[in-house]
């Protein structure tokens, strides 16, 4: 690399999951059964480089109780998912999952940790829909199957009922849903530490294209979701790691309702309206807020810049789109615009994009952006997984770049407006 009021679906709905062991000849019960004997089953979810996983699921209950520990192991269990996509109806995958891991909790549940990563089938919990250019989250129903025998207390146990409970993702779940006055959803997250006398940081996450609503095409729908598990983009700022750096932050992750790019001007003031919303809310030091945004969002941090010049402290475009010089496209920011700049700014983006094209876009605004930083990567590659040349957001939401040995969270950190 280079250095230089509206509708909501509830999320992630769950179907009734069915527990049985044929090996044992115990009878097909549905996990509708909410008994003392009824096992729950929780999905536990991470958001990894590509995005969110179902990486283990968590097995408690009453009936657990009588377990005896030593006699779980990885083969005691299957674990089947079913997808299916709210908007179309169609299943998005149906298969087994790899059972890879079994643990106890101190509070006697069993996790069942299932194979996961890059490539790794049957795990995701969003589908893009590419004919409509938008990440949907799915409708996931486990069904888990005691096929091996479990010793208990008197003699064998036989788990007959499951019921599944919500999708829980610990990062995710750290962010609370909220609605600006106009309408915009928004998440955010509320740090531990609230900063010195002037008060916290505020990092404001604008997401890229594929995870606004889809209220067109006769959908409805704007979860207040995607932006959070497309990536980890606004979910690295509210890492141990990023907290320290800046001394605790907010991070505030606003939803357009379709696309950035498709109204720059007219999505301009919803995102002001929250970030004044949660400054009036919140004891947030106005020297230190920092918008950071990736593809259409890359877009939107320049936008958001050129339009309210003196207000933040630092500008990160990731991947970013300028649009069509001869300002012919629903986004642009013009050449005067981008010189005029005066914000800190850090340009991320890999050679090999080939969906922004960076010297069209990234170089293009480096040159005109005066005292501009820009990291450009030869490609996206991580923990030895490559990916799409696109996704140099992975790298900010690690705190991968760096300039004169200060690393992109420090850099934010350490800069007022």
């Amino acid at each position: 690399m280079r250095s230089t009021p509206i509708s909501r679906r509830s999320l992630l709905a769950s179907g009734a999951a069915v527990g049985a062991s044929a090996l044992l000849g115990a009878p097909t019960a549905s996990a509708a059964g909410h008994g003392p004997g009824a096992v729950l089953v929780t999905p536990v979810a991470e958001v990894l480089d590509s995005g969110e996983q179902v990486t283990s699921v968590v097995l408690s209950g009453q009936a657990l109780h009588r377990v005896e520990r030593s006699s779980v192991g990885t083969a005691t269990f299957t674990v089947h998912v079913r997808a299916t996509n709210p908007l179309s109806g169609d299943v998005a995958y149906e298969q087994d999952r790899t059972v890879t891991a079994v643990s106890w909790t101190r509070r006697g549940e069993i996790v069942l940790e299932l194979e996961h990563g890059w490539g790794v089938p049957g795990g995701d919990t969003l589908q893009y829909m590419g004919q409509f250019g938008r990440n949907v989250v799915l409708d996931l129903e486990h069904t888990i199957t005691q096929t091996g025998p479990l010793r208990g207390r008197g003699g064998p146990v036989v788990l007959d009922a499951f019921r599944e409970g919500r999708v829980t993702d610990p990062e995710v779940d750290a962010f609370s849903r909220q609605v600006t006055a106009s309408g915009l959803n928004y998440r955010l997250f509320s740090p531990a530490r609230r900063g010195g006398r002037r008060g916290a940081a505020l990092v404001v996450w604008l997401h890229g294209g594929g995870e606004g609503g889809l209220l067109d095409g006769g959908h409805d729908y704007y979860d207040n979701e995607t932006p959070l598990r497309a990536n980890r983009g606004a979910l690295g700022f509210a890492t141990p790691e990023a907290q320290r750096l800046f001394g605790g932050a907010y991070v505030l992750a606003p939803q357009a309702t379709s696309a950035w790019m498709l109204d720059g001007d007219g999505f301009t003031p919803l995102v002001l309206e929250a970030i004044r919303e949660v400054a009036a809310a919140h004891r947030i030091d106005p020297d230190r807020v920092h918008v950071v945004g990736c593809s259409n969002g890359g877009y939107m941090s320049l936008k958001m810049v050129a339009e309210h010049p003196g207000l933040f402290a630092t500008s990160t475009p990731i991947c970013c789109g300028i649009g069509p010089r001869d300002g012919s496209g629903t986004y642009f920011v013009s050449d005067a615009e981008l010189a005029a700049m005066t914000t800190p700014t850090w340009l991320v983006a890999s050679s090999d994009d080939t969906t922004l094209d960076p010297e069209d876009n990234t170089l293009h605004a480096h040159g005109l952006i005066d005292g501009s930083i820009m990291t450009m990567y030869d490609g996206v590659t991580r923990d030895g997984n490559t990916y799409p040349g696109h996704w140099s957001w992975i790298y900010v939401a690690r705190n991968d770049p760096r300039h004169h040995g200060r690393s992109i969270w420090e850099w934010m950190a350490r800069t007022r407006r």
